[in-house]
This record gives structure tokens, sequence and C-alpha cells, in this order.
């Protein structure tokens, strides 16, 4: 419930936006405007860590409507899910600050999707996300991304992933779901 109210605007927002003929190409830049809220506050007033990753959530969706990905995802009966993510801050948003999410597909590799998202006043970003998210099928089991290209199109002009958020897909990632993976502190 941490985020609901704002994330059901928001997929009604972007509805909106499809239905006016405002959609995106895969390789486009979503925006959505918010502010920051007395809730997404931690002690210190000023947003809370976690909240930014909620609140590039909705600029998720929003980038999934308008790009037609999401309802390619519902007729196919596949969902995403966040395998790994990172986050680098440079500027606190204090209450009631206006701001942008800003959303892009940044690539993919052999076996998932990057996005970028940022956190940006008057054209600064505040935050920066790489999020690796990997298409799963209601009936279980992945949806490989040549099955998802043939759904949706492989976009055309998404710009080259850089050489680290690969190494850091790499080094971040746990063992597979089937294997053990023992929480070992040595």
């Amino acid at each position: 419930m941490n985020v609901i109210w704002r994330t059901l605007l928001v997929i009604f927002r972007a509805r909106s936006r499809v239905r006016r003929g405002k959609t995106l190409d895969a390789t486009a830049v979503g925006s959505i405007r918010l502010t920051t809220l007395p809730t997404d506050l931690d002690i210190l007033r000023h947003m809370n860590n976690g909240r930014y990753l909620s609140l590039f959530d909705l600029g998720r969706w929003d980038l999934l409507i308008r790009s037609g990905l999401f309802d390619a995802m519902k007729e196919n009966g596949w969902y995403a899910v966040v395998s790994s993510e990172t986050i680098t801050f440079r500027r606190s948003l204090v209450p009631w600050k206006r701001f942008e999410v800003q959303s892009r597909f940044i690539g993919h590799d052999d076996k998932a999707l990057f996005l970028e998202h940022r956190a940006v006043v008057k054209g600064q970003i505040y935050a920066r996300a790489i999020i690796r998210a990997r298409m799963l099928r209601r009936t279980g089991g992945t949806v490989a991304n040549e099955e998802l290209f043939a759904a949706v199109g492989k976009p055309e002009g998404v710009p080259e992933i850089d050489a680290w958020v690969h190494e850091w897909a790499a080094a971040s990632a746990l063992p597979p779901v089937r294997a053990e993976a023992p929480s070992d502190w040595s």
C-alpha cells in the first residue's frame, strides 16, 4: 500500500496519454512529474533512500504502458521482475520539492532488459538508478529476449550499455533459484 494511490494515478494518466496519441517508442525518455510528500520522508526530513526506488517504479509503469510493452506482456501472460538495481544519490529531495522521474530503456543482455531512472529537478540529476529486469511467464519460466522482441519488435537506436553496467550485473548476481545460496558471512 506504500505508493498504491500514486501507482493507480500514474497508470490512469499513462493510459489517458496513450488514448491521446502520446505514446513512446522504445528508445524514448518517459517522464512523469511528482512532488516529495511528507510520507516520502525519513527522520532527517528528506526523501528516504528506499522511496526513490518505489517512485522509480512509477516511471517504469508509465514507460511500459506508453511504449506498448505492458499490453504485450498482458496478452502473452508475462510479467517483469527486477533482478538487480543500483542507485546513486547526488542531492536530497526535500519536502514539497517538485521533480521529474525520467525513465528509459538503455539496452539488454542475453537474459534481461536494462533501464535507467533519474530524479531530476530543473534539469539537474538528483539521483540515478540502473535497473536490470527479467521477463517471466505467469505459467512459469522465463521469456527469452527473442520471444519478447518477436512480440513487440526489437528496438532500434538503443545506446550501447556502458561496460560497468555489465560488470555490475555480473558481480552482483546471486546464484540461480534452484542452486544453493547459503548465508555465510566468512
